[in-house]
């Protein structure tokens, strides 16, 4: 096999070594290195050699099309691959309408994103999608095709190479599992084009759909039951995992495979820099299983890494996988064999809140051990907020230990978070709730979730002070985990829920766009007046960003841990690189607690205060933390 394989680089000739050609021996070094390994994959799982050779053309086109500019970047983080795991990395993620109506907009927009410290941007969806069957952009009818009101594909190309010449890197959505039933593929398939069905799982009746349903699980019961899509107009039966419109891929089919591929390298070449793959457990189906997290999805996602690493190296992979962090670890592959870049830390995100809403840290230090335990070289996106609703999948096992019951504590959760049981503060509305289970999902800014809503609108000065507090406390903590921190625009300058999406009929049913309003350019102005909210949170978002930035404990290969504080609403980190030393201490509580915590190692300097103690039975304000910070020499 080896030997037919080095044969098969004659498709790919050998290019002359003169300055002219450096780039194609480049190509050639790189294409050499992984040949075996691609083509193993390749043709174990599609048994067709005469795909292969076409997938190995065109990527070797892809590359001769690739931009100098972009070349010279695949350079430079080849010689530093570890460019994105720098204690520096602030992202932000936006919608291009919602934040500046169109993709030039974003452009003239650059300045404030860089002034805001952020130097990486992820694009919430912006391919061609139908109105009204568009799941918030991710049904793309279109994958070569920026939708037609925020722009064209040069505008993206525009806004990659302005942010690059801001040193910005550029995230963008890559919808794997699924088509919109208007791409061009399903509408042929509509027809009855064999070419095209077979790019989808359609059957002519329900026989095997029904065995599916057995064991496949629904995503959305309430909105999308069942797995499969009657089409009476062609008597057929297709699959759609999330909703109707949505028609599943056939990754079985090697012609499926390839042109996701070059749509994956089209964009490459327009100067993303981040590849976000959109459900990524699902893209594989096999019938008498759950779906979900199968080995060929794995096989995909390591042949689809070292696609990238021929062709445009300076690219990562980020992986939507959402599960709690040690199930999503066999998605960043092997050292040897790596697949993902980074991977979502979803599963944190919902216990953080949960700690909100009970003041308790217990379940949330149970996730941070686990995190500690992980390899360093595992990169995990941090967040607070996204555009999606937040879904309670929290450790139940654990929480039953401690006598508490999964629903309900799921409907505490939602009652706190809407703002209708006793001692909330937050404000927010469920998302597919379903009154049989009592399960229910929920949506709101990370403002409104904090209290600004509830402060700002019963104008109690007491109360704000405590909800930015708290805005500021929960950031610190997220900067404090290893990995990439996240924004969601519009929280650095606290923007609170966005009511009027009920006023819009094709959004009105989808409490999620909630907070997914119009970014209010109003705040920004508003950060000039001195003791405004918007300005309290952005400074003190920008002096924390700041101090991240400039601390080597916070690089991602920093050693981490945790501490027992015994006190349930206190969590404590610490992060250790070199000689450097850092404790963080999170109170989720709105009452000073004494964190009981025995480091008698020297003094300490809380890097935001400048305030010099010694980090033993510590005082943590409400609603407030400390990153305390002592270096080599500090001991006694």
């Amino acid at each position: 096999m080896q030997a037919k394989a080095k044969n098969k680089t004659k498709t790919i000739p050998k290019p002359k070594t003169d300055i002219k050609a450096f780039n194609d021996e480049e190509y050639y070094l790189r294409f050499q290195k992984h040949l075996d390994e691609l083509k193993w994959l390749y043709t174990e799982l599609y048994s067709n050699e005469w795909m292969f050779d076409e997938l190995c053309k065109q990527m070797y086109q892809f590359y001769t099309e690739r931009r100098e500019d972009l070349k010279a970047l695949d350079r430079k983080r080849e010689a530093d691959p570890d460019w994105y795991k720098k204690n520096d990395m602030l992202g932000v993620m936006l919608y291009v309408d919602n934040f500046a109506d169109n993709l030039q907009g974003v452009k003239d927009k650059l300045d404030y994103i860089k002034e805001s410290n952020i130097n990486y941007v992820h694009l919430m969806p912006l391919l061609e999608t139908p109105k009204g069957r568009s799941d918030g952009g991710y049904a793309v009818a279109n994958f070569r095709k920026v939708q037609p009101e925020l722009g064209t594909v040069e505008d993206l190309e525009e806004v990659a190479k302005a942010c690059h010449d801001r040193d910005i890197s550029v995230c963008m959505d890559f919808v794997m599992n699924h088509t919109s039933e208007d791409h061009e593929w399903a509408v042929r398939a509509r027809r009855g084009e064999g070419e095209y069905m077979s790019r989808y799982f359609f059957y002519d009746n329900y026989t095997i759909p029904a065995q599916f349903e057995k064991t496949v699980p629904q995503v959305f019961p309430t909105t999308a039951p069942g797995n499969f899509t009657y089409l009476p107009e062609l008597g057929h039966y297709v699959m759609t995992t999330f909703y109707p419109y949505q028609w599943d891929l056939n990754y079985r089919n090697p012609r499926v495979f390839n042109e996701m591929m070059y749509n994956f390298l089209f964009f490459a070449n327009a100067g993303i820099d981040v590849i976000r793959i959109d459900a990524v457990p699902y893209i594989w189906k096999e019938l008498g299983t759950n779906c979900r997290n199968l080995p060929r999805v794995h096989t995909i996602v390591r042949m689809m890494r070292m696609i990238g690493e021929i062709v445009c190296p300076g690219i990562l992979l980020l992986g939507e996988v959402v599960m709690e962090p040690s199930k999503v670890v066999p998605y960043f592959g092997t050292l040897e064999k790596p697949e993902c870049h980074m991977l979502y830390n979803v599963t944190t995100m919902a216990t953080t809140w949960n700690s909100v809403a009970t003041r308790d840290t217990r379940l949330l230090k149970n996730q941070m051990d686990v995190l500690a335990s992980l390899p360093k070289d595992y990169v995990f996106l941090n967040y607070l907020r996204c555009h999606d609703d937040i879904g309670w999948g929290l450790d139940y096992p654990t929480l039953r230990w401690w006598g508490m019951e999964e629903r309900p504590h799921k409907q505490y959760i939602n009652d706190f978070f809407t703002g209708t049981v006793e001692g909330s503060f937050s404000r927010g509305e469920l998302y597919n709730a379903d009154p049989v289970t009592g399960d229910a999902r929920f949506c709101g800014t990370t403002a409104s979730m904090c209290g600004v809503e509830k402060a700002g609108f019963e104008q109690d000065e007491e109360q704000m002070e405590a909800a930015i507090s708290r805005v500021l406390m929960l950031h610190a903590f997220m900067f404090t985990e290893s990995g990439i921190p996240m924004l969601y625009s519009g929280d650095e300058v606290g923007q609170t829920n966005d009511y009027s999406y009920k006023d819009v009929p094709e959004k009105a049913p989808d409490s999620r766009y909630i907070h997914r309003g119009k970014f209010r350019w109003e705040l920004v102005d508003d950060i000039k007046n001195e003791g405004s909210v918007s300005e309290r949170i952005y400074h003190g978002l920008d002096k924390l960003e700041k101090i991240r930035s400039s601390e080597k404990v916070f690089m991602s290969n920093a050693v981490f841990y945790t501490l027992d504080t015994y006190e349930q609403s206190v969590i404590c980190i610490v992060r250790e690189y070199e000689d450097e030393r850092l404790i963080g201490l999170f109170n989720f509580s709105e009452y000073n607690k004494i964190a009981w915590i025995d480091q008698q190692d020297g003094m300490y300097k809380d890097l935001v205060t400048g305030q010099e103690m010694r980090a033993s039975g510590v005082w943590v304000p409400a609603n407030g933390f400390f990153w305390l910070k002592r270096e080599k020499g500090q001991e006694e």
